[in-house]
């Protein structure tokens, strides 16, 4: 096992390299990002030594040496927007983004998996018919006219949720959390269901096609002739062998979930890392946005790892097979 966690990683290596690579390519030049830090007011000498600070003079593969060598550091440098180091944004703006996103994917598989068991078993009901219904309407409206209809219905009609920030957060350790508090859970419902309704609408229609797939096996038909119970045959046999996928889906999911929350939070001015990127595209800010690429696919890559673990603790097969080879 130990072996496996440090082939993968070995593995990722050249990834986040060539993420690295690519994502500080495509923001070397654009904008101008010296004449966004001084403004408007400006000398030329100024202007001159701005450059020689940040390293602008310098050949490309240069910069990028030395971009990737402070990165590994943890140092991504500093935001032309903000002036301050691009670190201490992402870590301040990181609770908020992984709080939502961790929401969203609860909110997914509390209540996929259960909507697509159902739907499995008594596919021909009128409430299954209901809930394909519904999936096909997460699954058709695009994320930011879904947190659009939320506001308008549960803050601007009815008033009973915020319609934008975060609310009022408590900071335990460093860490801030809207969880313990009455405004923060508030501010949270509309964008986490906002974020998750894509998610959920297809893990439910993955666990239908799944648990369909898998009643029809002949283990299935012999757990029945057995004698076992409905209960044990569908949830002891049945959904154990739809959840290999359900965990690929669901470990791909989160990490789309954290990527792609820049619609969500820009619609609901959640002040998470997704935010901060768009901020930092309208001002040029490459340090910002090659650091976020480079976070996003980190988190991929270890989501992707933690899947690949999974499977040996969900799928006897997978041990087997390792077993048999050695």
């Amino acid at each position: 096992m130990f072996a496996f966690i440090i082939s993968r990683l070995l593995q990722a290596l050249p990834v986040m390299l060539v993420v690295s690579f690519i994502s500080f390519a495509m923001f070397a030049y654009v904008g101008d990002p010296v004449a966004i830090m001084l403004g408007q007011d400006f000398t030329e000498a100024q202007r001159q030594a701005l450059i020689q600070q940040l390293g602008l003079d310098q050949p490309f593969f240069v910069q990028f040496g030395t971009f990737l060598g402070n990165a590994v550091q943890g140092n991504f440098g500093i935001s032309y927007r903000l002036s301050r180091p691009v670190a201490e944004l992402i870590v301040e703006r990181a609770p908020a983004t992984l709080e939502l996103a961790f929401t969203a994917a609860f909110l997914a598989l509390a209540v996929g998996v259960p909507m697509g068991v159902y739907t499995g078993l008594y596919r021909n009901s009128w409430l299954s018919k209901f809930f394909l219904t519904f999936s096909l309407i997460g699954v058709s409206l695009p994320t930011f006219l879904i947190g659009i209809l939320l506001i308008l219905v549960f803050a601007v009609w009815l008033g009973w949720l915020p319609s934008f920030g975060r609310g009022e957060v408590v900071t335990i350790a460093g860490w801030t959390s809207g969880f313990f508090t009455l405004g923060g859970l508030k501010a949270l419902v509309l964008p986490a269901i906002t974020l998750g309704l894509f998610q959920l609408t297809l893990i439910m229609r993955l666990v239908r096609a799944e648990m369909l797939e898998v009643l029809r096996t002949d283990y299935i038909k012999f757990a029945r002739a057995r004698g076992l119970p409905n209960r044990a045959v569908h949830f002891g046999h049945a959904l154990k062998n739809t959840l290999v996928p359900v965990i690929t889906i669901a470990g791909l999911q989160l990490g789309a979930i954290i990527a792609f929350a820049i619609v969500t939070e820009t619609v609901f001015q959640w002040p998470g890392m997704g935010l901060l990127f768009i901020q930092s595209v309208g001002a040029a800010d490459i340090p910002v946005m090659a650091a976020y690429l480079m976070l996003i696919a980190l988190v991929f890559v270890l989501i992707n790892l933690v899947v690949d673990l999974l499977y040996y603790a969900v799928d006897p097969r997978l041990r087997i097979g390792k077993s048999g080879g050695h």
